[in-house]
């Protein structure tokens, strides 16, 4: 059962990897880079504080700092548990991929990158939804399109991506529970 699982995930690697083409290789690499969110997370920040104030903004920032430590840690763990080669490095798979990312990690299983910015939109998107209905769509979009470029570029299977997703989403609430726990404690909002 699992090594059919494990088979079809690279059928659909390879299958959704070489639907790529050199006109859009520079986009995705610029969707894959962490760097490239920054306003993003700037912006997110400001609306807390818009919204929560600078006592309840110091409290997000250390939460989230948490939160992305944790999810990496987790991340790392699984990876070295795991040890299952990087599409980029895994016989029968890399000789009929599009490899386009700038480096290539030894393990994959599962995608930080996805668990990281699923958890950063279900975090964002709870704690703003009473001021921004529709925000927390936006930000899931946004990380979905996050995981597939780890696809597009080459260095994770679908499997790796779904997982990390899965993961952020149990992080993002497990945080945002902690935040909306310190806010009430700590911070007067009335």
């Amino acid at each position: 059962m699992i090594d059919k699982l494990i088979e079809y995930d690279r059928e659909l690697f390879l299958y959704l990897n070489n639907l790529g083409t050199a006109n859009w290789d520079h986009f995705w690499l610029i969707i894959t880079d962490k760097l490239t969110f920054i306003p993003l997370y700037a912006i997110l920040l400001y609306l807390l504080y818009k919204k929560y104030g600078l006592k309840s903004l110091l409290i997000f920032v250390i939460v989230v700092a948490l939160m992305i430590t944790f999810t990496d840690q987790v991340t790392n763990m699984f990876k070295r548990g795991f040890a299952r080669p990087r599409p980029c490095r895994a016989e029968g798979v890399m000789e009929y991929a599009r490899f386009v990312a700038e480096r290539c990690g030894l393990y994959g299983f599962f995608s930080g990158h996805s668990s990281n910015s699923m958890a950063a939109a279900v975090f964002a998107g709870l704690m703003l939804k009473p001021y921004y209905k529709k925000l927390i769509y936006i930000l899931v979009l946004w990380s979905l399109v996050v995981a597939y470029s780890r696809i597009y570029v080459g260095v994770h299977y679908p499997l790796d991506i779904v997982c990390g997703l899965v993961f952020g989403v149990l992080a993002g609430l497990i945080f945002y529970k902690l935040g909306k726990y310190l806010i009430k404690k700590y911070v007067n909002l009335n």
